[in-house]
């Protein structure tokens, strides 16, 4: 112990006391390198040890000075009146005292970091966390709220949803076939760049697919891609993204999320084309639901350059669908939903 360096085997004489009732007892006091032994004068046997970071004095200034083994162990002590002892002891309790003063800081400011990393953590991760949380558990209801609420935002870009009831009579009759038994497809006037699937399973095309495709298996196909294309847990999370932590909120607690929490999102959605499945999936859906795949690819590239592993790969390249996909009527009310 650093402290004791001027005091190696010091050793003093003391009256030692075993407990309260016991009478005194002469002892030779030793000091060691961490511990205070006190033995019998006569034989040298050790009849205490004492830790010397432990050690308290009971009266603090006074001579002759009481020592106790620790603040728990005052019933056990030893008086001493050897000045150069009470100075050694004293320097031990100064140093421990500046010890336990460093370490208590020390501890303090371990505790204060761990409590920023602790706050920094949640900060950064817990709105992370509970965005995703409300993204995935979100019911089908609440997905097509979440859908609705961007379909919304989307008409204010591309004008609202055409309602004619023969032309979405035939939405929903092609629906099963080409989105899901749950999906639903709808029109907006303006163009979107090919089909774009929103939460809920909620789909939306633009008029340009109708009104300038020789037929309906163009749009058909550009459905199918955006059903193939992206999973309805990937829109969820990207609407909520932009939702925000108070919106996820919300929705977790009251189940509704407002159209306002999805202004702006419909422009980051046309902002990039609509994601397309691999080649291989979509061909093979399009093989399923008897939809060729060429007039979709020469919409995308009417040179068909850049779409070329469709266009060789279509399913019916060589021979045309045994039926088409609408009559000649179905085809035409469909065309004309946006009419009024």
């Amino acid at each position: 112990m650093t402290a004791l360096t001027n005091f190696q085997r010091l050793e003093a004489q003391g009256s030692w006391r075993a407990a309260p009732d016991a009478p005194l007892r002469e002892v030779i006091v030793s000091l060691g390198d961490a511990t205070l032994v006190l033995s019998d004068p006569k034989t040298d046997t050790p009849l205490s040890h004492w830790s010397l970071p432990a050690v308290i004095q009971m009266n603090p200034g006074m001579i002759p000075a009481i020592y106790a083994p620790s603040a728990e162990g005052a019933d056990e002590t030893v008086q001493i009146d050897d000045p150069l002892m009470i100075q050694a002891i004293a320097r031990v309790q100064g140093a421990v005292a500046i010890h336990r003063s460093h370490t208590g800081r020390l501890r303090s400011a371990i505790v204060v970091l761990a409590i920023l990393v602790v706050f920094g953590w949640l900060f950064f991760w817990l709105p992370g966390a509970l965005i995703a949380h409300a993204a995935r558990i979100a019911p089908p209801a609440q997905a097509r709220g979440i859908g609705m609420a961007i379909l919304a935002d989307l008409e204010k870009e591309s004008g609202a949803v055409c309602a004619r009831e023969s032309g979405q009579a035939v939405l929903d009759w092609l629906a099963p076939q080409l989105v899901g038994p749950t999906g639903s497809i709808v029109v907006v006037p303006g163009p979107l760049g090919g089909a774009r699937r929103l939460p809920g399973d909620l789909y939306v095309i633009g008029s340009d697919l109708l009104q300038t495709a020789p037929g309906p298996e163009v749009a058909a196909a550009h459905l199918i891609a955006a059903r193939l294309g992206v999973g309805d847990a990937a829109l969820r999370q990207a609407a909520m993204d932009h939702a925000g932590l108070l919106a996820s909120l919300r929705l977790m607690t009251l189940g509704h999320l407002p159209p306002e929490y999805m202004a702006g999102f419909s422009q980051t959605i046309l902002g990039s084309p609509p994601q397309r499945p691999d080649d291989a999936t979509f061909l093979a859906a399009l093989a399923e639901t008897k939809i060729p795949a060429e007039p979709y690819a020469r919409s995308i590239d009417p040179t068909g350059q850049t779409v070329l592993p469709l266009v060789e790969g279509d399913p019916f390249r060589d021979a045309p669908p045994a039926r088409p996909l609408l009559t000649d009527e179905q085809w035409l009310a469909l065309q004309q939903i946006c009419a009024g």
